[in-house]
């Protein structure tokens, strides 16, 4: 079969294509298989070790209210959040409005933190399925060639290689999507809480210094 020379251009750009794609496909897969790794690791470092009631550390915090470090060091908080909160009792002579803008500071860093994490499982759980789309239609394209020709095998190749590069794509997002959504609810109670904190941080220091 001829081709016009725009045909024969973007067969070309279709060729040289393949062989990034599926090496793509294989980096999304692995990256998938370390994500889990780093989810059952981070669940086993961190989140074990998370035990607290946010209302009777509140009342904790209230009662001991020269003493907040300590309060804080001493419960089962993640040590982010204490490091962020410790922060804020270091500076026990601000006055209320400078606390709440470094209250404020603390609170978008690690917020930062948690969105450059789910970055990645999120950008790959959105790729890893075009990167196989594109997998399953690039071959096609020689399939139907050899089909024209009577030659099954070159077919049964190009299909095998469509159907692997689908497969790929979407045990990759679907891993990815998975840790994503997990993720998204921890880190979502965890700003919730340390936003909590904050506060009642702020609110008590603030007191202190108005007593001095």
């Amino acid at each position: 079969m001829e081709l016009s020379p725009l045909q024969t251009i973007l067969r070309t750009i279709a060729a040289a294509a393949r062989v990034p794609v599926i090496v793509i496909l294989i980096v999304f897969v692995a990256f998938s298989l370390f994500c889990i790794g780093w989810i059952i690791v981070e669940g086993i470092r961190e989140r074990r070790h998370l035990n607290y009631e946010l209302a009777k550390l509140l009342d904790e915090m209230r009662d001991r209210g020269t003493e907040l470090r300590a309060c804080i060091n001493a419960s089962g908080l993640l040590e982010r959040q204490k490091n962020a909160l410790t922060e804020l009792t270091w500076h026990p002579k601000f006055n209320k409005e400078m606390l709440l803008a470094l209250e404020d500071n603390l609170i978008e860093k690690e917020q930062a933190h948690y969105d450059r994490i789910q970055k990645s499982t999120e950008l790959v759980s959105k790729l890893a399925p075009m990167c196989g789309l594109l997998g399953t239609l690039i071959p096609l394209g020689p399939g139907i060639i050899a089909l024209g020709n009577g030659d099954t095998l070159t077919l049964s190749q190009s299909m095998l290689t469509a159907f692997d590069t689908t497969i790929a794509g979407l045990i990759a997002a679907g891993i990815c999507l998975t840790i994503h959504t997990i993720r998204a609810r921890w880190y979502k109670a965890y700003m919730l809480d340390l936003e909590t904190l904050a506060d009642c941080a702020v609110e008590i220091m603030g007191e202190n210094n108005e007593q001095d």
